[in-house]
């Protein structure tokens, strides 16, 4: 006999879904990641002019018909500039979360799972790096690596696994004695079968939660890098060095716009990444995961 439809097991994932779907703040911030991507995708071809066109008939023109968001000091379209610093940024905090990912959950794992000694002197590693400000070790390695786009990638990527390493080692501790690992020891399985098939999909939640947080982090500190001259550099432009160029007193006396609108793109990405972070946060909590709301 079929169960009844209000009595049926709802799965984790549905579930997972469903409390992430009522949650107005994380809906509000997919849609605008969602609006971000298209802009940054369609957005430079919505208009006729290429990013990098000058022209000096229309230097600094406020926002109109013919310039939504106006134009800056060399009379190129500050919409298409925005819109390409969009890929820009985006490719930076994603890029740059994924290579976190990689070393923070390999860090992690590996810390995690041999305990003992081992596990003693990777954290303390770990918390030796979390005395320095994360700031600092970016701003040197930049110093180190030189500007540009890979390279921005690379120095925020060395400094954000942190979070992750210190995460999956607490979710690996905490599963490496469970009933399901010690029956695939005593199967025979090995070490990195065990660690790759049997824990880190366990621990997906906590690193979606983190892996989506970090995002906006690296956005912010690759638009600061830009703004001190240590980000990005021309041919490419990111919301921070856009930013970082209309900063002086006379643009933002006389073209508050110039730092308008990227100020406002950084702002939107962040607050809609964190949104997003904090409703999967909420929705992943296994302590509701057994309830039908």
């Amino acid at each position: 006999m079929e169960q009844p439809r209000h009595e049926r097991v709802r799965s984790p994932g549905r579930l997972v879904a469903r409390r992430l779907i009522r949650n107005p703040a994380a809906m509000a911030g997919c849609a605008i990641i969602v609006l971000l991507v298209l802009f940054a995708l369609i957005g430079p071809g919505m208009s006729p002019r290429a990013y990098d066109e000058q022209d000096y008939d229309h230097m600094r023109e406020s926002p109109g018909r013919q310039f939504w968001f106006g134009t800056d000091e060399l009379g190129r379209d500050l919409f298409v500039l925005v819109a390409m610093g969009a890929r820009v940024s985006l490719a930076v905090g994603l890029f740059a979360s994924l290579i976190s990912l990689v070393i923070g959950v390999g860090y992690g794992a590996v810390s995690g799972w041999f305990g003992g000694r081992a596990d003693r002197v990777m954290m303390r590693i770990v918390d030796i790096l979390y005395g320095i400000p994360l700031l600092l070790i970016v701003i040197n390695l930049m110093v180190i690596f030189g500007s540009g786009l890979q390279n921005v990638f690379l120095a925020l990527g060395l400094v954000y696994w942190l979070d992750m390493a210190r995460i999956v080692r607490g979710q690996v501790l905490r599963l490496r004695t469970t009933d399901y690992v010690e029956a695939a020891r005593a199967l025979g399985v090995g070490r990195l079968r065990i660690i790759v098939r049997h824990v880190l999909p366990n621990t997906l939640g906590p690193i979606v939660v983190t892996l989506t947080l970090t995002i906006p982090n690296a956005i912010f500190t690759e638009s600061f890098l830009s703004y001190i001259g240590l980000g990005v550099k021309a041919p490419y432009e990111s919301w921070g060095s856009l930013a970082s160029k209309a900063a002086g007193i006379e643009f933002v006396r006389y073209s508050p716009y110039l730092v308008l609108f990227p100020a406002a793109a950084i702002s939107l990405a962040m607050l809609a990444f964190n949104f997003v972070g904090d409703g999967l946060r909420d929705a992943l909590d296994p302590r509701h995961l057994g309830k039908g709301s």
